[in-house]
């Protein structure tokens, strides 16, 4: 359990004052011109010594991704971009950093562009959040005219500025690539990789593309020491993490915590345990709705990290936990899930473009228990027909969740379809 002395984001819940006085009061822009003037090369190797790894869901090492930038300018910009597209259904915690503790992400920008030579940051926000673009506006509002930001940014001799880009709300904005085709005014649509953003990004020059998490860690980081940061968690899976918990619980809710806490030790203390008790939990979605879902047995004593999770057959991804009882008609659950994905598909790839749509329809049946038997195999392989087949991961988002299904609830897929034989077909599943 995390002590509250160790928690990066003091205002998660909104209890205290969010403006500049408020965050300077929490210890936020304390020595933020000394971390400054310890060089860039000196904040890389700390960020790579933290072990923070990204906390946008693929966790690639944060500070590694940062030294991919090139050290001498060929003449072009570069830019920092920040990924606020927080799209993944389940997902709710960037918005609480930018509503609550705006000034975390401003900080951050300024340090992390420092590193990367960067002399302008764009923080990309999904369009349907209003309220988190107000409030971060009005924090870069006020890191300028105190000086924190812009010409001679905290009187480091650096000019740095920080633009708000408010996108459309198009999930497929939330790929990086397709993030940058948005902010450049183009369709939302990835770009092939190789050129990564490293070598041409934003406007065609060298671009980072991190997480809101990401970023607004990287002040504490420094100011605490990267051994500090990474003596929470198991190795490789350091720090600590947000954790959105949403679904049948007695108290959902966003909380930090360290990583590597255990599923039970994060539902019993911050959510007050599954509705209806452990007996009654039966299956959870640990990082937001593109990963596969796990049985609630075999999730009970799963740890809450990178590589845990992936030995149980999911992943931690953006920490989103989505917690299902026995009451959940899981077919249906993820029947919806695979509808979200098809609406939201580009276009672009054939096996997604096609796969979304014919996934859904093929779960829609199976949800009614109007399938064969044999459609549950021919399901599962077309999933594998689109997964790793398409320019970015939307094809995998939408073919992992039918995946863990039919891994971990087949017998009720079955049983369904023979029960819509017999006629005795529930009436929840023929809504």
């Amino acid at each position: 359990m995390l002590d509250d002395q160790d928690r990066i984001f003091t205002n998660l819940y909104g209890m205290h004052d969010r403006s500049l006085k408020g965050a300077q009061a929490r210890g936020h822009w304390d020595g933020t011109k000394t971390i400054l003037e310890n060089g860039r090369e000196w904040i890389v190797e700390q960020m790579k010594a933290s072990g923070l790894r990204g906390r946008g869901g693929a966790g690639f090492p944060t500070g590694l991704k940062w030294s991919f930038m090139p050290k001498e300018s060929d003449g072009r910009p570069a830019y920092l971009v920040v990924n606020a597209d927080e799209s993944e259904p389940g997902t709710c915690k960037d918005r609480e950093i930018m509503r609550h503790d705006p000034h975390t992400l401003v900080e951050g920008c300024l340090i992390a562009s420092y590193a990367m030579q960067a002399h302008a940051c764009y923080i990309y926000i999904r369009g349907e959040y209003i309220r988190e673009k107000e409030a971060l506006q009005a924090a870069i509002d006020e890191a300028y005219e105190a000086g924190l930001i812009g010409k001679n940014a905290c009187k480091s001799g650096y000019d740095f500025d920080l633009y708000l880009a408010h996108g459309a709300g198009a999930y497929i904005c939330g790929e990086e690539t397709a993030l940058l085709e948005s902010l450049e005014g183009k369709k939302g649509m990835p770009r092939m990789k190789p050129p990564f953003p490293a070598g041409a990004g934003l406007y065609g020059c060298p671009t980072t593309v991190n997480n809101v998490e990401s970023i607004a860690v990287v002040p504490t980081i420094l100011r605490r020491g990267a051994d500090w940061f990474a003596s929470f968690g198991r190795p490789n899976n350091a720090g600590t993490k947000i954790f959105a918990v949403s679904g049948h619980v007695n108290n959902p809710c966003v909380v930090e915590d360290a990583m590597s806490i255990s599923f039970e030790e994060l539902i019993d203390k911050h959510c007050g345990g599954i509705r209806g008790g452990w007996d009654n939990l039966k299956a959870v979605i640990p990082g937001g709705s593109s990963v596969p879902c796990v049985r609630g047995e075999n999730m009970k004593d799963a740890i809450m990290d990178f590589d845990a999770l992936r030995e149980v057959g999911s992943s931690l991804g953006t920490a989103a936990v989505i917690v299902m009882d026995k009451n959940t008609d899981i077919i249906k659950a993820i029947w919806r899930l695979s509808k979200f994905y098809k609406h939201e598909s580009c276009g672009q790839c054939t096996p997604c473009r096609e796969g979304t749509g014919w996934m859904m329809r093929v779960m829609d049946r199976l949800v009614r228990g109007e399938a064969e038997v044999e459609e549950i195999d021919m399901l599962f392989d077309v999933t594998k027909q689109v997964e790793g087949h398409t320019i970015c991961a939307l094809g995998d988002a939408a073919a992992w969740p039918i995946q863990g299904l039919i891994r971990n609830f087949r017998d009720e897929i079955e049983d369904r379809i023979k029960a819509q034989r017999t006629g005795k077909v529930s009436a929840v599943a023929a809504e």
